[in-house]
């Protein structure tokens, strides 16, 4: 290393994984990135991803300065006038049409920016709205519930201890390729390769026989949507044959056993052709789950992008209490942060925090304040009091990563006035009106506050940014506390003069003093790798934000959901069921516009079997047309024995080829969405989350 070259030590932020990175930098030039070996949490490991935060950083496509639109062309304005233009719009809307006239929906790279995180909160109860939309809804929204209704806190989760685990059960989870995902865990695939050499097992249950499958003692293919089943199916096994003593519950756990008759009809011979799992195979599974000292069942986005996403979410955390592995190591743990963001967001009437007020249209409940993204598109069409006539989006791209995305493309067009937080002009933003661009990734300091929640091992780090912000330049935190100043109507004077001086190392440091840990801002500065705070540990009851400390473990809501269920479908009647996938190197759709993360062989192709694709007389490599109830869309046929007959495979944060952005890489490696052919309409029927696994589609050649 010459004299010149400099090293800076960073978390990684393009995924939950948390990776730690060593930078060698000259100047304002990234020479190398690799994983930084002395790093508590990810000890070296990196993914492929890492490496392109200096492609985001380099990125000519990148925005700079605010951008407004003028006559259909864009034109680069100053600060003051593009505030001035939004909260005076905003306001405008506002004052002539109640305060839900306006919508905003928030991306998923909001939380993986400390920035953004920290101010977020402000602007949105600055702008009043109801109408608030997420990726929460896309993706995740099951498990927060169950956790509400079973824990009483939406971000108490928890987490597989996997460094400790004998027996880890997955299901619809593919955490090689996404690095865990609402179980951060960097190094996958030595955490994999640690649980075999010591003696360990896990098992994969998923249509698609996926990264992690590979790597699997052994893959069941089960049928889209139908994990449900499976999941009731072992609980009536563990019941039925005494697996379980359910006397010897913690008290600390709320049980009436009568409670559990609700599982008799679920027996395994029961669900043998509705999942497509033998009945020996399910009692295989339930006995070696049970038999394990220690195991852990852990479902992800497969499970929770469904019709019974919630019930799936409940049932596994069933699994994990009634087997005796629930708060202890190797089973299912919650974290202790050094922030504990579940603590900070913790008020009185926590439990309330479900249905206190419906979508107009489908009168859908909100969840953690949130209404389902599902419904934005109609609440944008449908006149009447509480139409949303003006929208912001931050950080997120939701033509691209929500149901029936051309439904709501054309909905977009049709609002008064929109602006976007964001850095590129994507499928989305570039429907806005204004486009105000925050400094990004090395420019920012960085604290996870929501994936240390996460964690499957306590550690806490703070990054400092590498390369300055250019001095036009504003920061995600610096945009909204502007924004907020701008449209606050309810603070105080008191409250006002404080929030001016407010920065995000004031509330990071606050956090940090009253944490569990003798921790504050200065100490972690000095740790540059970051400071380990050992495995998880066991919290019960305290954890718990239940009024009574208990945990409820059969909610009436979620007993009705099962009693509903049905035994007996019809035909598919020549349908596919419809999946998505994730891939190592990609992040959605923020990614993409980074040549070394999309290079190579054409990764946006449809996944069918062989069987599926003799009965439609396709061969492999051909160009195929799929169409569901809401659109068609035109792929590379994969013709591959990995998935599971009457299934199809689509990966999600593709479709580039909408005209009006500004992605030069992406263009050329374009692909189709998968939300073109999502429906809207078909959602998980108690959260309202999309359910975008198991959609009925149609295949023919061409």
């Amino acid at each position: 290393m010459s004299e010149k070259d400099q090293v800076h030590y960073r978390t990684c932020n393009l995924c939950e994984a948390m990776c730690g990175i060593e930078i060698r930098y000259k100047g304002n030039e990234v020479i190398n990135i690799k994983g930084d070996k002395e790093d508590p949490f990810s000890k070296g490991y990196i993914c492929p991803k890492a490496v392109a935060l200096q492609d985001i950083y380099n990125d000519p496509d990148r925005l700079k300065k605010p951008m407004k639109k003028e006559n259909g062309e864009w034109k680069t304005i100053e600060w003051k006038e593009a505030f001035a233009l939004v909260s005076d719009k905003l306001n405008a809307i506002r004052n002539e049409y109640g305060k839900n006239a306006i919508g905003i929906y928030q991306g998923n790279p909001s939380v993986h920016n400390t920035g953004t995180m920290l101010f977020s909160t402000f602007f949105t109860r600055a702008l009043e709205t109801k109408n608030k939309f997420s990726a929460t809804s896309v993706d995740q929204l099951p498990h927060h519930l169950a956790a509400q209704l079973m824990f009483g806190h939406l971000l108490l989760l928890p987490i597989p201890d996997i460094n400790r685990t004998d027996f880890f059960l997955v299901l619809g989870g593919n955490p090689i390729a996404s690095n865990g995902s609402i179980m951060t865990a960097a190094g996958m695939p030595n955490k994999i390769k640690e649980l075999n050499a010591r003696g360990g097992k896990m098992v994969v249950v998923d249509p698609r026989k996926t990264e992690t499958a590979e790597k699997a003692d052994w893959h069941l293919f089960i049928k889209p949507g139908k994990d449900v089943y499976l999941l009731a199916a072992m609980v009536q096994e563990m019941i039925s044959s005494k697996l379980v003593d359910l006397s010897k519950l913690p008290e600390w756990v709320k049980l009436n056993k009568d409670e559990f008759e609700i599982f008799d009809r679920f027996k395994p011979n029961a669900v043998e052709d509705i999942t497509g799992i033998k009945a020996e195979d399910i009692k295989k599974l339930t006995h070696e789950f049970i038999k394990a000292d220690k195991a852990v069942c852990y479902g992800r986005m497969g499970v929770s992008v469904q019709e019974h996403g919630t019930l799936c979410q409940w049932l596994t955390n069933l699994i994990n209490i009634i087997s005796g592995n629930f708060d202890r190591p190797g089973g299912a743990m919650f974290p202790t942060p050094a922030i504990d963001v579940v603590k900070t967001l913790s008020k009185k009437g926590t439990l309330k925090h479900f249905g206190r007020w419906k979508s107009r249209v489908r009168e859908l409940p909100e969840v953690g304040g949130e209404l389902p993204v599902s419904v934005l598109a109609e609440e944008i069409e449908t006149p009447g009091d509480g139409q949303i006539r003006a929208m912001v989006t931050s950080a997120g791209n939701p033509v691209l990563s929500t149901p029936n995305g051309t439904e709501l493309e054309k909905s977009l067009e049709k609002l008064d006035f929109m602006v976007s937080i964001d850095i590129y002009l994507n499928e989305t933003t570039k429907h806005a009106d204004v486009i105000l661009p925050p400094a990004t990734g090395l420019e920012n300091d960085h604290y996870d506050l929501i994936f240390s929640t996460f964690a499957v091992h306590d550690t806490a780090k703070y990054s400092k940014a590498l390369f300055p912000k250019a001095d036009y330049a504003k920061y995600d935190w610096e945009i909204l506390k502007e924004l907020t100043k701008r449209l606050d109507r309810k603070s105080g004077f008191f409250q006002k003069l404080i929030f001016r001086f407010l920065k995000p190392e004031f509330l990071l440091n606050m956090g940090l003093k009253r944490g569990p840990y003798d921790l504050n801002l200065k100490k972690l500065k000095k740790s540059v790798h970051g400071v380990d705070l050992g495995p998880l540990k066991s919290s019960m009851p305290e954890r718990l934000f239940t009024p009574d400390k208990t945990i409820n473990l059969i909610p009436d809501m979620f007993a009705k959901g099962l009693e509903d269920l049905n035994l007996t479908f019809p035909d598919q009647n020549g349908h596919l069921s419809l999946i998505g996938r994730r891939h190592l190197r990609s992040n959605n759709s923020w990614l993409h516009n980074s040549h070394r993360l999309v290079k190579g062989k054409n990764r946006c192709t449809a996944m069918i079997h062989p069987d599926d694709a003799q009965k439609n007389k396709v061969e492999h490599g051909e160009e195929i047309t799929i169409s569901s109830r809401v659109g068609k869309i035109k792929l590379e046929a994969e013709v591959t024995e990995s998935i599971m007959p009457g299934v199809i495979s689509i990966p999600h944060g593709w479709g580039h080829n909408r005209k009006g952005t500004d992605w030069k890489i992406a263009e050329a490696h374009a692909g189709e969405s998968i939300n073109d052919l999502t429906d809207n309409q078909s959602l998980d029927h108690i959260s309202g989350n999309a359910a975008l696994s198991g959609v009925p589609v149609e295949i023919e050649k061409g």
